[in-house]
């Protein structure tokens, strides 16, 4: 079965985490920080804090900005589950943006109608939490502009977009948002098995993010509200969690950071590849605008039902009945029970709703042979005859 996304790992990969197991450190040690600093690097950004996942940085990233009960924060239906768990778990109240159908993210016109009606109601976000979804940046300088006008912070939902470009700057220096956030789960573009990292131009906010992430101890003399009784010595200063990210997870992700150019430019061969090829089925294929430059976690197709009568199931079961191993990105976050449980509705979000019946994720990763994309698209094809 090909995947629609695996992890590549290669001698080097191996021999930087056995380095880690023959050290003197497994968990913390000096190589989180260096895999922190090599990001930080490579988004241009001063701060980056590694966290044992991307849902614990999206919740440490709402906490740092002050969420809790009362507070409101908004996101996109099309995502995972973790983009609004994490205002939940911090107490406050979660809505969400309906998305582009072009780009399949949040909607800047949409949210700008939700604000102002928002503004009227006194309900305004205090948190809105836009979601590059397949590796395409959102209309960030329209979201940064709304952000300013009605007072919310932004975290950017970068899970799938390392290595993306927007507008002429690297996606996690946060040139329009507070915080961005990154996921190195296996079928992301790098990976540290688990993992994930937070970046931010505020030493304030990471300085509180790393706190959080251990517990809320600090260690730093000139934090500390007794008298330092020793070298052993630590207060706990807030209600913090066991976020960290360990000595062997860093050190994958160290090795694998140095592929990133090079496995995105493979991406995009691959892309420009399905463009060609399957041009003339029933099928909508992404975009690539201009003045961005998506990471392609993910090459989404939609069926077309202007052009043909089958359905996604019947496409989806004949793929995967000739071993094409495709997936659907995603099940829209409102019409899950737990939310419906909340009070959301089928129909509240139909732009969403209309996508998820008809996309497909196809095979799309840096190890994707050429042979391998033939037989993808030679599938695709008799799937959809």
């Amino acid at each position: 079965m090909i995947p629609y996304g695996r992890q590549t790992i290669d001698a080097e990969d191996i021999q930087a985490v056995v380095d880690v197991l023959r050290s003197d450190f497994l968990t913390q040690g000096p190589v989180v920080p260096r895999f922190e600093q090599a990001l930080a690097n490579h988004c241009g950004v001063q701060n980056a804090i590694a966290v044992n996942s991307a849902t614990s940085a999206l919740h440490l990233a709402c906490l740092a900005l002050g969420a809790g009960p009362g507070d409101r924060v908004w996101t996109s239906p099309n995502t995972f589950v973790a983009s609004a768990n994490c205002a939940l778990y911090c107490g406050s109240t979660i809505d969400f943006i309906d998305i582009d159908p072009r780009t399949y993210n949040m909607c800047a016109e949409a949210l700008a109608v939700k604000l102002a009606k928002a503004q009227t109601t006194g309900t305004l976000p205090k948190i809105v939490i836009p979601v590059h979804f397949a590796g395409l940046p959102c209309d960030m300088k329209a979201i940064r502009a709304l952000s300013l006008r009605y007072g919310f912070k932004v975290i950017e939902d970068a899970s799938h977009a390392i290595g993306a470009d927007y507008s002429g700057t690297v996606i996690g220096d946060c040139n329009f948002s507070d915080i961005t956030v990154f996921s190195f789960h296996p079928v992301k573009i790098i990976t540290t098995a688990e993992g994930g990292v937070a970046t931010t131009r505020s030493s304030e906010l990471a300085h509180k993010m790393r706190l959080l992430r251990t517990h809320g101890i600090s260690r730093d003399s000139l934090e500390l509200e007794r008298k330092n009784e020793g070298a052993w010595y630590y207060e706990q200063h807030f209600l913090g969690f066991n976020y960290r990210m360990t000595e062997i997870q860093a050190s994958l992700g160290l090795s694998q950071l140095k592929h990133l150019d090079e496995w995105i430019t493979r991406r995009h061969e691959i892309a420009d590849s399905y463009d060609a090829e399957l041009t003339g089925l029933p099928l909508v294929l992404p975009q690539r605008p201009s003045g961005s430059r998506s990471s392609l976690h993910l090459y989404v197709v939609q069926i077309d039902h202007t052009r043909t009568q089958l359905t996604r199931r019947v496409v989806f079961d004949r793929l995967r009945a000739n071993g094409v191993g495709v997936n659907v990105h995603y099940i829209p976050v409102h019409i899950q029970p737990y939310f419906h449980n909340l009070g959301f509705r089928a129909g509240q979000f139909p732009v969403s709703e209309s996508y998820y019946s008809r996309c497909i994720s196809i095979p799309m990763f840096a190890g994707l042979s050429d042979s391998d994309q033939a037989l993808v698209i030679r599938a695709l094809r008799e799937a959809m005859s």
